[in-house]
């Protein structure tokens, strides 16, 4: 009993060439199916390439083989039909791909298939156990027809599965067949490929399976459950796939991952690697292993190029996955700090928080005509432009650049209902974000303004809508930013608690208590101010209950800051 090989070709013949050689000069039978595309005098030359092996042949009845159709099944059938009829001393055939290369002596192979003689190792799992469908059809792939390529005609294809579910069209599924899927690079006994191939039943699986949607990942996958007598539910070909179902290459840097993986063939090498040929078709790599294959030894590279491809570092978005949403690791890279209302209650409350905690302080960083930054920069790190034209254009992009080309430094930034306010929602689903609020400052500096008072009525009531929009989203259910809301009133009755609860959040320095507070703006008056306001019949409700003299307040219940998260 031996080992016979049938092998699908149809780019890179002369890689193709070279494992055919290997796999002959080692005593296994070779039957090549060659599609039918190739041209004739590429064809020519490598059967004179190959003419020197008394045990290759080649099918005489090629088809054009596209991914995802019958004709990927047909083609192994072709070759598997010719290597049994010239082959009669083959016990199990493997079937390969031009691409595949041989990682372990063939005779290692040999004698590990001889110890199993009546295994069949074939991935098979049943579609309601496989979770690695991509499309969206699993189950459905074996209830419809599927009579145009995926690859070639996408809308002719997308309009036959719409008119299929809509009408309910449902294919019978031949009696005895539980539809299983797996891999299509299997090695199956003499015994099982000659029941299928020669089975009573042929015709009309063949018929059943042809409109079957990707075929070759369920014809023999189906059938082995009808006719083995023992399957072992594994290729003992590597091949690895990413998260969207494409086949991994492999280069010459995979070398040693290639060896630590105990397989005995892989795929799909790049055809221009010239190391792994050289290095796994040399007589110098055919040393025994014996060891039992075990690609689990490699598979967290696989899932780490998974992770790194889908979800990558936090706060670091990538050509590979923008825009897809959800696929960002972290809306930001880390901690900031915004605050509203807290440059309109103190004086340069910029530069006292810059010393209390020796953070990057900026001024408002969404203002309508430029980004503030600290120190009046008008470029900033990563190359950021304070153009509001720019910044505009993608405001959250905007944010996640400046945090991720900041990282290791604390950023703060003043925001509020004057400034543009899109990123309002982001601010609030941000676990990074710590938005401290002291709601209805912004009628300070319309007080300090002196301006015409209609102007600052009308002015008052633009602002405060904006704002209550604002406290609206920080306050939903979905914010997981950490948020601080303290009404006008509550803050300036008691502003140290709160400035020294900021101050330990931001954490840079040591906590102590803080030793120097920050200048309250001359509120005199404001309170006759707000008085009028509602005189006039504009409500300024989110002050909360602002005393008219603020020397003598009144002593309401005293009322903490509340957390919204």
């Amino acid at each position: 009993m031996t080992l016979g090989i049938v092998m699908i070709v149809h780019t890179a013949l002369g890689r193709a060439a070279e494992a055919a050689n290997h796999w002959a000069k080692h005593g296994c039978p070779v039957v090549i199916h060659v599609d039918k595309r190739v041209p004739a005098k590429d064809l020519t030359a490598l059967k004179q390439r190959l003419a020197a092996h008394q045990t290759i042949r080649f099918c005489a009845t090629p088809y054009k083989c596209d991914w995802g159709t019958w004709s990927l099944v047909a083609a192994s059938q072709s070759g598997s039909e010719l290597l049994l009829r010239e082959f009669p001393e083959v016990g199990h055939v493997f079937l390969a791909s031009g691409a595949c290369l041989p990682l372990r002596p063939v005779a290692e192979l040999r004698e590990y298939l001889a110890a199993r003689p009546n295994t069949d190792f074939i991935e098979s799992v049943a579609t309601r156990d496989v979770p690695w469908t991509i499309g969206g059809l699993d189950a459905e792939r074996f209830q419809m027809w599927f009579p145009f390529s995926w690859r070639h005609h996408r809308h002719l294809f997308d309009l036959a599965v719409h008119f299929q579910r809509r009408i309910g069209l449902r294919r019978r599924i031949p009696d005895g067949l539980t539809p299983h899927l797996g891999s299509q690079w299997w090695c199956l006994t003499r015994a099982t490929l000659m029941k299928i191939l020669y089975g009573p039943d042929r015709v009309a699986h063949d018929r059943y399976f042809r409109h079957v949607w990707i075929p070759d990942e369920s014809y023999d996958q189906t059938l082995v459950r009808r006719h083995s007598v023992e399957i072992e539910s594994r290729s003992l070909t590597l091949s690895k796939f990413d998260f969207q179902g494409k086949p991994h290459i492999f280069y010459d840097d995979h070398l040693q991952l290639l060896r630590r993986s105990d397989c005995f063939v892989a795929r799909k090498i790049w055809p221009h690697a010239d190391r792994l040929y050289r290095s796994f078709l040399s007589e110098a790599a055919q040393n025994k292993n014996r060891a039992e294959p075990n690609p689990g030894k490699i598979d967290r590279n696989f899932a780490g190029a998974v992770e790194r491809r889908t979800r990558g570092r936090p706060g670091l978005y990538m050509q590979s996955r923008f825009p897809h949403r959800g696929w960002e690791n972290g809306m930001t890279a880390a901690p900031y700090s915004v605050f509203q209302g807290f440059d309109a209650v103190f004086r340069d409350f910029d530069g006292w928080l810059s010393r209390a905690t020796e953070a990057r302080v900026h001024g408002h960083l969404y203002a309508p005509k430029r980004a503030e930054f600290a120190d009046g920069q008008v470029t900033f790190a990563g190359a950021l432009s304070d153009a509001a034209k720019v910044r505009d254009y993608n405001p959250f992009a905007f944010l996640t650049d400046l945090i991720w080309n900041t990282r290791g430094e604390r950023q703060c930034f003043q925001f509020g209902p004057g400034d543009r306010q899109e990123v309002s929602w982001f601010l609030a689903a941000d676990p990074n974000a710590q938005i401290s609020v002291i709601s209805g400052a912004w009628a300070v500096p319309l007080f300090l303004s002196g301006r015409d008072f209609d102007e600052l009525r009308a002015s008052a009531a633009r602002l405060q809508q904006i704002e209550a929009d604002h406290l609206e989203i920080l306050r939903r259910v979905q914010s997981r930013a950490r948020i601080r809301i303290w009404t006008m009133a509550q803050f300036v009755e008691a502003p140290m608690e709160p400035l020294q609860m900021i101050v330990d959040e931001i954490g840079l320095r040591k906590s102590q208590h803080l030793s120097e507070a920050p200048t309250l703006v001359d509120l005199s008056g404001f309170g006759t101010f707000l008085q009028k306001l509602k005189n006039e019949g504009m409500h300024p409700y989110l002050m909360g209950d602002f005393p008219i003299e603020l020397e003598a307040p009144p002593q309401p219940p005293r009322r903490r800051p509340y957390l919204v998260n």
